[in-house]
């Protein structure tokens, strides 16, 4: 058995896939189903919001331009639906517009390049392996403080 099928054989995380551009969504769906991940897809960022409110994808991919609302929008319906989910947004207009994971609300956004199906291939891996949303500072438990003599020891 080769290394990439045994690498198929444990990638059964089911993503969802939004893209207006039928090549573009033809391309990043046979790469990561190559990949051995299940794929759904969706045109239209209306019929992805049913999808997503009717089924749990462990990540979703979106494009930035799509008809009806941008991907940045799309974006905050999956977060009122799904706050935890994965979501890279992939763009053209990453660098021209500035779009960051800060001010889009993605947990990666990816430049359309020559350089993109390995930034994309990355990028689904590394939000797939996050086993758990980091947990607040607030809930780390503090380090025992001893009394000694009126002085505060750590």
């Amino acid at each position: 058995m080769s290394p990439r099928s045994t690498e198929s054989q444990s990638n059964s995380a089911k993503i969802l896939l939004v893209d207006d551009n039928r090549h573009g969504l033809t391309a990043r769906k046979a790469v990561l189903q190559e990949l051995g991940y299940s794929i759904t897809v969706s045109s239209d960022p209306i019929d992805a919001v049913g999808k997503i409110a009717d089924l749990a994808f462990d990540l979703i991919i979106t494009d930035y331009k799509l008809p009806h609302m941008t991907g940045v929008e799309l974006i905050d319906k999956i977060r009122e639906l799904h706050p935890q989910t994965p979501v890279i947004l992939i763009s053209g207009f990453a660098d021209t517009l500035g779009l960051t994971e800060e001010n889009t609300g993605s947990d990666a956004v990816i430049q359309k390049s020559a350089n993109e199906v390995h930034q994309l291939v990355r990028a689904v891996a590394r939000l797939l392996r996050r086993k758990a949303p980091r947990k607040p500072a607030a809930s780390i438990t503090k380090p025992t403080v001893l009394k000694a003599k009126g002085k505060s020891v750590s």
